[in-house]
């Protein structure tokens, strides 16, 4: 593995802990498709600045902010509908099973973050 990629994985474990907390808390008010929704987009945020700065040490321009949400735009719809299968048909505890989603799309994340902030 190279740094880039480490550096990815230790962000994502930032922001990972960071949206699972609003998640939680979210949970108190909301069900578990809107608190995924809003603490998804809080995620977005939290991985465009700890990516762009951080990871891939490039500077922010308002392109790179606005195409960034196409990577996570089409990861959630994958995630939101693996949480609906996880917990709808297999039971999993609606407490853990975005930990499981986000585990499973990792290296996509990665390559189309990549694409998108180094802009090649």
């Amino acid at each position: 593995m190279n740094k880039e990629f480490l550096r990815f994985v230790f962000v994502g474990g930032i922001n990972t802990v960071a949206t699972y907390i609003i998640y939680l808390v979210l949970l108190i008010f909301f069900n578990y498709s809107v608190s995924y929704t809003i603490s998804y987009v809080a995620g977005i945020l939290i991985s465009f600045y700890l990516n762009t700065f951080f990871v891939f040490k490039e500077k922010v321009s308002f392109k790179k902010f606005v195409q960034f949400p196409l990577v996570y735009l089409v990861q959630y719809l994958i995630n939101l509908i693996m949480i609906l299968v996880f917990v709808e048909h297999f039971n999993v505890s609606k407490q853990i099973v975005p930990l499981i989603v986000i585990v499973i799309t990792i290296p996509i994340t990665f390559v189309l973050s990549k694409l998108i902030i180094r802009g090649k």
